[in-house]
């Protein structure tokens, strides 16, 4: 098998109607009008199908691609290999990336991410003016297949929801450090504000908080830049209250926050640093405070503090509609998911045996 060849950059190709110019301000719009986290997610998954063909024919990618090639990487993301004889080429090609740490194992991948890769590979060709091959009836029609065939129930983004009880426990471990006030702020507002992603969190900046109100009234004020399902300039202003409020006044004081990044490490001297917190270590903060209220490490994932807010809404009888004010789901069928496993385990018929 040959070595992975370099992804080609995510730029617009190249048109002989357009200046050098004109041209560079197209690329940097499409990197401008492009969330980061979704560029960061169009490298990764080039990069994965850049390898790919490198390893399964020996070849760079084509722009436009073929449509045997497209065939091909569905037909060969569509089931499961470990079964698979060894001569077998989709298998070999599925060690390889193992091998480079491109691929988990050779378990059939979950059609959501074999539609991610597909959607990422769409995108550059969009990107770059060219004709796509998914969208060859035949290619159509085996992706729908495989999709099909792979189906899977959606494993829970948290293995439970962090409902306000867990969240109790969890903050009273916080005691009296920089890193304890820092981490008592930041679960709270995670949960609070409506259940923010890790990314949300992490990319809070000092300016983004107002305090004007907060003597008067007790409440803070927050401006998300952007989230997962809101542009630029278009999230609403999210306010927190209470404990939750006076939590975050703490950690900006104590932790010395004039201006930059909201939430930072905290070292083993207990002193503040500059850099941002990383989403990871978000991840690395929920395990750490499960452990010490005495609850498994795998318990619950930060998503858990997006679940658990919605739950909690749902089990306090919240309008859904006034809990997706917070949570910005833009989807109802999404959020009532949480509301409707709420419904069932209050249902008076399944006490029916006493």
């Amino acid at each position: 098998m040959r070595p992975m060849t370099a992804p080609a950059p995510y730029l617009p190709a190249a048109s002989p109607t357009l200046s050098q110019a004109d041209q560079e301000a197209l690329t940097d719009l499409y990197v401008r009008g492009t969330p980061a986290n979704t560029l960061r997610a169009y490298e990764r998954d080039l990069h994965y199908v850049t390898a790919w063909k490198a390893t399964r024919f020996g070849k760079a990618l084509r722009w436009p691609e073929t449509e045997a090639t497209a065939l091909a990487f569905i037909l060969d993301h569509a089931r499961d290999l470990n079964d698979a004889a060894p001569e077998d080429i989709a298998r070999q090609v599925a060690e390889g990336l193992i091998a480079q740490g491109l691929r988990k194992s050779l378990a059939c991948p979950a059609p959501s991410t074999l539609d991610r890769r597909i959607a990422s590979w769409l995108a550059f060709h969009r990107m770059k003016n060219l004709p796509s091959p998914f969208d060859a009836p035949q290619v159509k029609q085996a992706r729908a297949k495989a999709r099909r065939a792979a189906a899977r129930p959606p494993a829970p983004k948290s293995q439970h929801p962090i409902t306000r009880d867990v969240l109790e426990q969890l903050l009273a471990t916080c005691r009296g450090t920089r890193r304890d006030c820092r981490d008592r702020a930041l679960l709270m507002l995670g949960w609070a504000s409506g259940g923010r992603r890790r990314s949300e969190i992490t990319g809070l900046m000092r300016e983004d908080v107002s305090l004007k109100e907060f003597d008067k009234s007790g409440m803070v004020w927050m401006s998300l830049l952007e989230t997962k399902t809101t542009i630029k300039g278009d999230t609403p202003r999210l306010v927190l209250k209470g404990r939750a409020a006076q939590a975050l006044v703490h950690w900006i004081e104590v932790g010395g926050i004039e201006d930059g990044h909201l939430f930072r490490p905290v070292s083993k001297a207990d002193r503040v640093l500059k850099r941002r917190l990383s989403p990871d270590a978000i991840a690395q903060i929920v395990k750490r405070r499960l452990k010490l209220a005495g609850l498994p490490e795998n318990f619950a994932s930060p998503h858990g503090l997006r679940s658990g807010f919605l739950t909690q809404a749902a089990l306090d009888g919240a309008p859904i509609q006034a809990a997706m004010r917070l949570s910005l789901h833009r989807s109802m069928a999404q959020a009532q998911r949480y509301y409707e496993d709420v419904d069932i385990a209050e249902n008076p018929a399944s006490d029916l045996l006493g």
